[in-house]
């Protein structure tokens, strides 16, 4: 009996050892981020080039998702409008929102194919460039590996995947 207690000991031993083995590299999430939104304000003119900027601290592997309000919703960015042909302005104009973003800024900013500081209308200017307000979404890059079915051009169903409060949108007015 007294050979087979240190066997017995030791097997016990090593069966606890490798029982507890906690080498495991499978992450959920990183367990702080969220995703959550921000809404800015700003006009676009010659003197900002174009472009509005809004601070925001994210990991470099988030996404950020930008929606510009028309109407009366959201509708993502980028976007092409075509505008209307008018008297001693260019035909076939193009006006692009688009933005880009690294991991402390998101740049939202207006191209076309003419000169916006001379060949828009006031209506135009009214319409496309003066008191544009935006909604930015962040979206940690944990929670946007499993987003392949989340319709990103849908608003409301990205609010509903994220499960996003509305009522906590902080609004910024960039110039």
């Amino acid at each position: 009996m007294k050979k087979i207690l240190p066997f017995l000991l030791l097997a016990f031993v090593t069966l606890f050892v490798f029982s507890c083995d906690d080498n495991n590299d499978n992450v959920v999430g990183d367990g702080d981020t969220y995703s959550r939104m921000r809404d800015i304000t700003g006009s676009f003119n010659n003197s900002n080039g174009y472009g509005v900027n809004q601070a925001i601290e994210i990991n470099p592997s988030d996404v950020v998702l930008v929606y510009r309000w028309v109407g009366n919703s959201w509708q993502i960015i980028p976007k092409t409008y075509y505008l209307d042909d008018e008297q001693n302005y260019p035909v076939n104009r193009e006006l692009d929102y688009n933005f880009q973003f690294d991991n402390q800024n998101v740049e939202i900013y207006t191209s076309a194919n003419f000169n916006q500081a001379t060949q828009m209308s006031s209506n135009d200017i009214g319409k496309y460039l003066n008191n544009q307000r935006f909604r930015i979404v962040l979206v940690p890059a944990a929670a946007s590996k499993n987003a392949a079915t989340v319709d990103t051009s849908d608003y409301n169903a990205v609010v509903k995947y994220y499960n996003l409060d509305e009522t906590k949108v902080k609004t910024t007015k960039v110039n």
